[in-house]
């Protein structure tokens, strides 16, 4: 047995053998304090354990990780949670002044400050930027893209999902049918968990992320890339197929969208000169509740007088694109989010993420958001995305994985085979 052999140096059979063999115990120290330092525990592996061909950023991302100790670490612990409380509080302040940050700017840049005080003492602030960046500069891109339709000037389509569901449920609007039994004069206790899963969809999944980052950044990077394809993949859908919602439908009557028209007047008022618009009034079991179908995703904030969150909610939907809502992205991406997470959570996880899902395509349905065909097709979306990403993850990216770790430990045991003198000789030569 070698001298390298024996103080367990390893043998890759670098260049740098030769002042291995002369200085065993300060390479064998200056290992273990690497090891120390770095504090990885295999972060940038695959699921399956095996390290994996890693993409250049990712590579980048892991040079970048925090090169502190663990004494270290515990000295910025206390920093570390001052950061987090004051990032609490300038959340609290910009929603308060500014209101909820429904644009994707703000509400990356505000996420990522969060993350650049919950990674002290544990990774490098430039791990942020080289993760995130690419990732907001997409799904801003998305943003500034998502109004196509109207410079190409495709028609709206305000009868399509209106057929689908009637065909669907024997003749019955789910929209009307739903606020027609439940829909209220006053919204009830019931309709403020209808409104904060509506808005939850602004935080959930953008929170997700973050966690997940923080914990398994190998499986973050699977969901920002099934987030990203599922973001796009929608928006060719609003571009090809612009598609008017239920309270659009309700405002408007069939002379007046007779032309397919993207934003006409009808949609601005807040009933349709024909009650009930496309979508016909309602029979209602409350005879207080107006006779037609209302957007309502905001109105349970009404009832515990938080006028100012209401407020939020219609002034970014103001904002929004008022004719993308074929497929829905609200019910992709929560699908989506369960889809993912169904192999990585146990079944309280499993129950509560598919949950979350039904009660978006609730809340949707029910305030009038969005019908049961756009819904329907923003799960068959994510979950098209999830079975792309996994036969892509099973025949291209886990045999890439185990071929190149089969040739390095091949490469490896190829020269730990070489007898000490042939080794020497090399060295010599």
């Amino acid at each position: 047995m070698s001298v390298d052999e024996t103080v367990g140096v390893p043998q890759p059979g670098r260049s740098s053998k030769r002042n291995e063999r002369e200085s065993t115990e300060t390479t064998t120290s200056d290992t273990k304090d690497s090891v120390v330092a770095t504090g990885r525990e295999d972060t940038d592996r695959d699921d399956t354990g095996r390290a994996g061909v890693e993409p250049i950023l990712d590579d980048l991302a892991a040079a970048a990780e925090m090169e502190a100790d663990p004494e270290s670490r515990r000295d910025l612990t206390m920093v570390r949670r001052i950061a987090i409380g004051a990032w609490i509080v300038l959340m609290a302040v910009h929603v308060a002044l500014y209101g909820l940050a429904f644009d994707r700017t703000r509400l990356i840049i505000l996420m990522c400050l969060g993350l650049a005080a919950a990674c002290i003492g544990r990774r490098k602030f430039i791990t942020i930027l080289i993760d995130w960046a690419p990732f907001a500069l997409i799904l801003i891109l998305y943003d500034w893209t998502r109004d196509v339709a109207r410079i190409v000037d495709m028609p709206t389509h305000w009868h399509l999902a209106i057929d689908f569901d009637a065909w669907l449920t024997g003749g019955v609007n789910p929209t009307a049918w739903l606020q027609e039994h439940l829909k209220q004069a006053s919204p009830p206790w019931w309709e403020v968990i209808v409104s904060i899963v509506y808005m939850s969809y602004f935080i959930i999944p953008y929170a997700v992320a973050a966690v997940l980052w923080l914990k398994d950044r190998a499986a973050w990077r699977r969901y920002a890339a099934c987030f990203v394809a599922t973001t796009f993949l929608a928006l060719v859908g609003y571009t090809l197929v612009p598609g008017a919602p239920p309270w659009a439908a309700a405002r408007c009557t069939a002379a007046e969208v007779q032309d397919f028209p993207r934003d006409p007047i009808c949609m601005y008022s807040p009933e349709a000169k024909e009650p009930g618009g496309l979508l016909g009034t309602l029979d209602n079991e409350y005879p207080d509740a107006n006779p037609y179908v209302e957007r309502i995703s905001a109105r349970g904030w009404g009832y515990l007088n938080i006028h100012a969150a209401s407020n939020l909610v219609e002034v970014g939907q103001g904002k929004s694109n008022l004719v993308a809502a074929i497929p829905s992205l609200h019910a992709g991406l929560t699908m989506l989010l369960a889809l993912f997470m169904w192999p990585r959570v146990k079944a309280l996880g499993k129950t509560l993420f598919m949950g979350y899902a039904l009660a978006m395509a609730f809340a949707l349905v029910y305030t009038a958001e969005h019908y049961i065909f756009d819904i329907v097709l923003g799960w068959l979306l994510a979950a098209a995305v999830i079975a792309t990403y996994q036969i892509i993850d099973r025949k291209i990216l886990l045999p890439r994985q185990r071929r190149r770790a089969a040739e390095e430990a091949a490469a490896d045991s190829g020269d730990d085979r070489r007898p000490d003198d042939a080794r020497a000789s090399t060295t010599a030569s």
